[in-house]
């Protein structure tokens, strides 16, 4: 199991959000890259980072940022936040990212998202964000009647490369990843699923590695990080024991 160590970004920053609210924002530093490459000296190889203010816009609004990171972090960067055009998803690819997440293009404009899913083979990640089991858009903002089983299966034969799913009601908060929805998702639908929101401690990473031959494929980890909850080095340690 992977984990991805998160850097969202707002106004250049990197921070964290309680439930995906714009409003309730947690700075944790303004050098990006440099964050970015303290992941990579903890030994990780992957990194999961958000173009915050993008996700509202529809459009990079920290590119500058992103691209700082993508030049000093070794390994491989997955990268969301208003990548709504085939433009911006070849100019990222071009730039290095290893893997786009679409969240609001997935419900909107599936067909979309499936065609750049084939045009990118392994390249694209649906990002099934839900509260209370249905799936939200516009970095949250609105709550669609889809559920995330609906939404996960409308891509299983896309060739996508798997789902994020992320429970909103416990993310930013180390309430503990909703395992038991994760797994659910999982065994539900035919693609991997990287588990998002909540994670407090080891026993999140434990818990979601257990379930790793359910489909389990990563778990994304920000604020237990940042606020030194969570020893990254260990998380990995843990996780590969899955």
């Amino acid at each position: 199991m992977i984990v991805f160590p998160a850097i969202d970004l707002k106004q250049g920053q990197v921070v964290r959000l309680a439930e995906g609210d714009m409003d309730r924002a947690t700075v944790y530093g303004d050098n990006p890259a440099a964050q970015a490459m303290l992941f990579a000296e903890a030994g990780s190889q992957y990194l999961h980072v958000v173009d915050l203010d993008g996700s509202f816009a529809g459009r990079a609004e920290n590119r500058e940022a992103v691209e700082a990171i993508l030049e000093a972090f070794p390994g491989h960067v997955q990268l969301g936040g208003g990548i709504r055009t085939r433009e911006a998803v070849e100019g990222w690819f071009d730039l290095g990212v290893s893997r786009i997440v679409m969240g609001t293009a997935a419900l909107k404009d599936p067909q979309f998202v499936k065609d750049m899913a084939a045009a990118f083979p392994g390249g694209i990640v649906v990002a099934v964000d839900a509260r209370d089991g249905m799936v939200a858009t516009e970095g949250w903002a609105e709550v669609s009647d889809v559920s995330i089983v609906d939404m996960a299966r409308r891509f299983e034969d896309a060739g996508v490369a798997s789902l994020l799913f992320t429970d909103i009601g416990r993310d930013g908060l180390l309430k503990g990843c909703n395992i038991h929805a994760t797994v659910e998702l999982a065994r539900q639908t035919d693609l991997p699923v990287i588990a998002s929101g909540g994670v407090k401690g080891l026993d999140d990473i434990r818990l979601l590695a257990v379930h790793s031959s359910d489909g389990i494929e990563g778990v994304i980890t920000g604020r237990a990080l940042y606020d030194g909850r969570l020893d990254l080095a260990a998380a990995i340690a843990m996780a590969q024991k899955g």
